[in-house]
């Protein structure tokens, strides 16, 4: 942290020793800069500031300022931070010009900055209108922000607190933001008359947003953003990028796991929140997951604050609480709090923004989804027709829910159906679903993806090949001899935590590497995991013998 010590007043300058600051002073008047000596409210920070100069990385350094006076501390930004191409934004309502003291003021700033030869703006304006003008014009702008900003302004905590939401809209990723006179001792800290309380109000609301490079002590509160830029309204008008994050649109992933799914569902979510830019939030049913894999899944979302997650749970008298997780997602359509939703089974790899998918059309469809790859056309469990996989969902919840009751009653009808939830979905929502390219649910890839058939030659599935936005690891968890031993269908599918692994999926090694980035990183290389490899195959192979044993009587 930063300790350099303010004067005993801001209002009232201190006597300074010959300092690096006063020889800074001496300096601008040998070059032509006119300040008024006995108003030096910035040199003190000067040998804090150039310690935190070069945390700024852009080549291109934009600077902001609000309240400039004479100039003093934009004339020092331009001189030590800023390049030949770098610049300052100065903001100051220099009274609005009806008193003589305020153009002077404004005349000092005019000629101190020219003296620099760099390049600057002077907007002569209170800092709201003056901020949200910039606001207006960052949303056009080829590389919108600004690297280093000072907020000098109002000492009224509501005007601080205005500022500082502000300019932290303005401010880029890293960018360093100075508050000046958090320490003020002119008005009690707790009064609504002093800055502190302002920036205090501000810094909660954006706590975990960024590092705070000041001591308690430092006459300045200075942070450094690690979140980034978001100006979070548009004007009419204004063509701009980002329309999401300006109508406060965010994308809603919903999944279900229980305890045993705790890990694979770390990897969905690692992977699709480290895809996708902005704002999101994942909703968890929970559906017997421990206290530790709570703690575990929610400790994913800590490094990014634009994304959170919801955990649901299911009532105890709800239809299909006891079926476990494929029934489950019938009822996570009633108890999502929105009307939009992006399901994903557990057992995804993410591996692309998923914004373009979310933004996805689905003409008037209740639900978009895949093809199923491998029955494409359906099975005899089901009427003939085209088929899609359940395991990426893109909901309307709005259409879905009007559609429910019949939906309800499907699903009890068909508790023994041979691929369950899926089954019953596409039975109910038969010609009601919009087809999502395959890309968006990559199945059986290294497996039957490329076996031949005449349902499946019909299908496009080069870019899900070759390029997979989700890949999706069907197949069980711990597949029997049998499965294994298949010749149909070889290599065999199943996951990769499994105790086969995923031998042949192009994708399960990855798989592992997301692994890794999470809570469970560990658990490959943990006795664990071996012993449960063991025990399981042992346990395959056992039912394996018995079934043989069965079937030939001896």
């Amino acid at each position: 942290m930063l300790s350099r010590n303010p004067p005993a007043h801001k209002s009232q300058p201190a006597f300074y020793p010959m300092t690096t600051a006063t020889a800074i002073t001496a300096s601008a008047v040998d070059r032509g800069y006119v300040f008024t000596a006995t108003q030096d409210w910035f040199s003190f920070n000067v040998e804090t500031w150039r310690k935190l100069f070069p945390l700024v990385s852009s080549p291109i350094p934009r600077a902001l300022e609000i309240g400039s006076w004479e100039g003093r501390s934009a004339v020092f930004i331009l001189d030590e931070l800023c390049n030949d191409k770098g610049s300052i934004t100065c903001i100051d309502h220099f009274d609005l010009f009806q008193t003589p003291a305020g153009r002077e003021r404004h005349a000092k700033v005019q000629h101190n900055l020219e003296l620099t030869g760099k390049k600057f703006r002077i907007m002569p304006s209170f800092s709201f209108p003056a901020l949200m003008t910039l606001l207006e014009e960052e949303m056009t702008a080829a590389d919108p922000g600004f690297d280093w900003i000072y907020v000098d302004g109002s000492h009224e905590a509501d005007d601080t607190m205005l500022d500082a939401e502000l300019v932290w809209r303005l401010a880029r990723i890293g960018a360093i933001i100075v508050f000046d006179d958090y320490n003020w001792d002119k008005e009690p800290k707790d009064s609504i008359h002093h800055p502190k309380r302002g920036i205090d109000a501000f810094m909660l609301l954006h706590r975990g947003e960024f590092d705070v490079l000041s001591s308690p002590e430092q006459y300045q509160k200075i942070l450094r953003k690690k979140t980034d830029m978001r100006i979070g309204f548009l004007v009419e008008g204004i063509e701009t990028r980002g329309l999401h994050h300006a109508f406060g649109y965010d994308v809603h992933v919903a999944l279900v796991a229980d305890s045993s799914f705790a890990m694979p569902a770390a990897v969905a979510i690692r992977s699709a929140m480290m895809c996708t830019a902005g704002r999101m939030t994942f909703y968890v049913m929970d559906l017997g997951l421990s206290v530790s894999d709570r703690e575990k899944l929610s400790q994913l979302v800590v490094s990014r604050s634009e994304v959170t997650i919801v955990f649901l749970s299911l009532s105890k008298d709800d239809l299909f609480s006891a079926r476990g997780a494929n029934w489950a997602k019938i009822s996570l359509v009633q108890i999502l709090p929105v009307e939009r939703a992006l399901y994903l089974d557990a057992d995804v790899l993410v591996k692309r923004d998923l914004r373009s998918l979310w933004e996805t059309d689905l003409q008037g469809k209740p639900l978009g989804a895949v093809v199923d790859i491998g029955h494409p056309m359906g099975h005899e469990g089901v009427p003939k027709g085209q088929y899609f996989n359940a395991g990426v969902l893109l909901l309307d919840l709005a259409r879905v829910r009007a559609m429910l009751p019949r939906f309800y009653a499907l699903a009890e009808e068909r508790q023994a159906s041979e691929y369950q939830d899926q089954d019953v979905l596409n039975v109910h929502f038969r010609d009601h679903w919009y087809p999502l390219d395959p890309e968006w649910n990559a199945q059986g890839l290294g497996t039957y993806a490329d076996a031949l058939s005449p349902e499946r030659d019909v299908l496009d599935l080069d870019r899900m090949k070759t390029h997979p936005s989700i890949v999706h690891f069907t197949g069980p968890v711990d597949p029997s001899v049998a499965f294994v031993l298949n010749p149909f269908v070889q290599p065999f599918t199943a996951k990769p935590w499994g105790y086969a692994g995923a031998p042949g999926h192009p994708f399960a090694e990855e798989w592992w590497s997301r692994l890794e980035e999470t809570p469970w990183k560990e658990y490959r290389a943990s006795e664990e995991y071996a012993r449960c490899r063991i025990s399981t195959r042992d346990r395959a192979a056992e039912a394996a013998i018995e079934a043989f044993t069965t079937r030939t009587g001896f």
